[in-house]
């Protein structure tokens, strides 16, 4: 946690002394590959790593530094697969049945972050919801379509958090194209976040337990703090 105070602290004196450069782009949006790591209580809960994908879009206010956007991630954070029979009078036919363990995270932001330049570090602040659920899929092996599914359990919880990153400009439309349409440049997109939760109950991989044909299940409970970084790529315009 203080490495990672100390990075938002030099991103953020980077960022403050690029803030006098104004440009004309007004929205972004963009989505990457995204892996959570769990911390605090989640962490004695969850030992494995996380990994789905973010999505986003954010206005930028005109003559400013500051956006405000919206993104979505969704990570599974563990799933489990174990062949079973069809049925008890089918019992020469399987089936793949498949459980996961995942999270979506819903957040509006506040951006700071200069409009132009060929590296465009920012600074976020965020508030929104941690949704999680584990679900069971059943799946024709022959093909993996799926035969059936139920949401097992789930629960949702508050959120927010602070992050930070660096958009690396990789192309740039020339003069005339930019009169042609509105995309000003890509950028890859390299950042990180902390994300503080209020506590949820969720299950976690094996909490699912069968015995005698009746299911109970192995109920955790904390906050579900997560660190996640990304990499992607970003639409200016």
């Amino acid at each position: 946690m203080n490495r990672f105070r100390t990075c938002i602290s030099i991103l953020a004196i980077v960022l403050l002394s690029t803030l006098h450069v104004y440009g004309q782009a007004s929205f972004q949006a963009g989505g990457n590959f995204t892996l959570g790591f769990p911390q605090n209580e989640f962490k004695n809960n969850i030992d494995n790593i996380g990994y789905g994908g973010t999505g986003f879009f954010a206005y930028r206010f005109p003559q400013s530094p500051l956006l405000v956007g919206a993104s979505a991630c969704f990570l599974v954070y563990g799933r489990e697969t174990r062949e079973e029979p069809f049925s008890l009078t089918i019992p020469d036919v399987f089936v793949d049945v498949t459980t996961t363990n995942s999270i979506i995270m819903g957040h509006l932001f506040l951006r700071l972050q200069p409009p132009r330049g060929s590296i465009l570090p920012y600074l976020d602040g965020l508030f929104g919801f941690n949704y999680l659920s584990t679900r069971t899929t059943i799946e024709n092996q022959a093909n993996n379509e799926e035969v059936a599914s139920s949401t097992n359990f789930d629960d949702i919880t508050f959120s927010y958090g602070v992050g930070g990153g660096l958009m690396i400009r990789v192309f740039q439309p020339t003069q005339d194209d930019l009169k042609k349409n509105e995309l000003q440049a890509v950028y890859v997109d390299l950042g990180i976040r902390y994300i503080k939760s209020g506590e949820a109950e969720y299950l976690k991989k094996g909490s699912i337990l069968i015995e005698n044909g009746k299911v109970t299940y192995d109920i955790s409970k904390s906050a579900t703090d997560l660190v996640t970084g990304h990499i992607g790529v970003v639409f200016t315009f």
